[in-house]
């Protein structure tokens, strides 16, 4: 290193260097000698918002500002500029015909032209409106809803969805209060989930509407499926009193998919194969097709052995039931 130092070729390198900077340093200061345009953004405060008033709009918080300058001066903004905000007062812009505060950001060009050199050019304020939707104070509460497509893995299935909260405080006018009964997350996708989904979700934003608090926590519980049978009677219904049903054969071997969390909890108590005198009347043959009325909370894939019984309605003696 020092031989390198000390060597011609290192003097030659070092005054090329020297010539360089002072080469890209003139040609820096003839480039910032022109005209350019940028965009700076000038913050935004609202104030003098009464109390019972809620903002229920997502409020605009900066201003885009687009100028024309020689570079120099636009140089001098970017590295110390800071723009003071421009202050709102919700009082001077409130319509209490529809709940809406709506100001032409032209209006605050004189106060932003202040703040810049004579030299530079105001060309553009964005966006030319700004516009506060706010409630009085006015809420509902309302239920969460998972908005998306989350899928289980196979063999394995959500039996919840729980939020917490659960329901949500929502604040808007009162003509866009009435028309909206829940509150949906943010899309949600998930494929193949095999355990429990623990998420912090935001809600959906509405226009015009707040909900307070603004996400939830989603508890989406898994559980796998596994399968049971049962022996169900096949019972007659709405029968006069002096006929009896009689099935061939009387019970019915019902096999389904259940949580293993819940394989315990469901019983044979928990179907119900009724068949009533009309009906049976009505089908003009001997066999009867079984099938439940209605099916136990957490089962799927039901299925029956046999899926036909033999049946005969019998005539007995009034005392018979004695």
């Amino acid at each position: 290193m020092k031989d390198f130092l000390l060597s011609e070729k290192s003097r030659e390198f070092f005054i090329f260097l020297f010539f360089f900077f002072v080469a890209g340093g003139f040609w820096l200061l003839q480039t910032l000698n022109n005209d350019y345009e940028t965009e700076f953004s000038v913050p935004v405060r609202l104030r003098g918002v009464p109390d019972n008033v809620v903002i229920t709009s997502q409020p605009v918080s900066k201003l885009q500002v687009r100028v024309k300058d020689k570079g120099t001066v636009l140089l001098n903004y970017m590295l110390g500029k800071s723009f003071y905000p421009v202050s709102i007062d919700f009082s001077d812009y409130k319509n209490s015909r529809d709940n809406t505060a709506r100001i032409f950001t032209s209006r605050f060009s004189k106060d932003i032209a202040s703040q810049l050199k004579a030299s530079t050019q105001l060309l553009s304020v964005k966006p030319d409106t700004l516009e506060y939707i706010y409630s009085t104070g006015v809420s509902k509460k309302v239920p969460v809803r998972l908005q998306g497509a989350v899928r289980a893995g196979r063999q394995y299935y959500f039996p919840d969805t729980i939020f917490q909260p659960d329901s949500v405080l929502m604040y808007a006018p009162e003509g866009i209060l009435d028309t909206i009964d829940v509150a949906y997350t943010q899309y949600l996708a998930m494929e193949d989930v095999t355990d429990t989904v623990v998420c912090q979700l935001s809600l959906a934003e509405q226009k015009g509407v707040k909900f307070v608090p603004s996400s939830i926590q989603m508890t989406l519980p898994v559980d796998i499926y596994t399968e049971k049978t049962v022996e169900v009677p096949l019972r007659g219904i709405n029968f006069p009193a002096d006929k009896v049903l009689r099935a061939f054969p009387s019970k019915i071997e019902v096999t389904f998919q259940v949580g293993v969390s819940q394989f315990r909890d469901i019983t044979a108590d928990d179907f119900h194969i009724n068949v009533s005198y009309e009906e049976l009347l009505n089908l003009g043959t001997g066999k009867y097709t079984v099938k439940l009325r209605s099916i136990p909370e957490g089962v799927s894939h039901v299925r029956f052995n046999p899926a036909q019984v033999d049946f005969l309605i019998e005539q007995v003696s009034p005392e018979y039931g004695n």
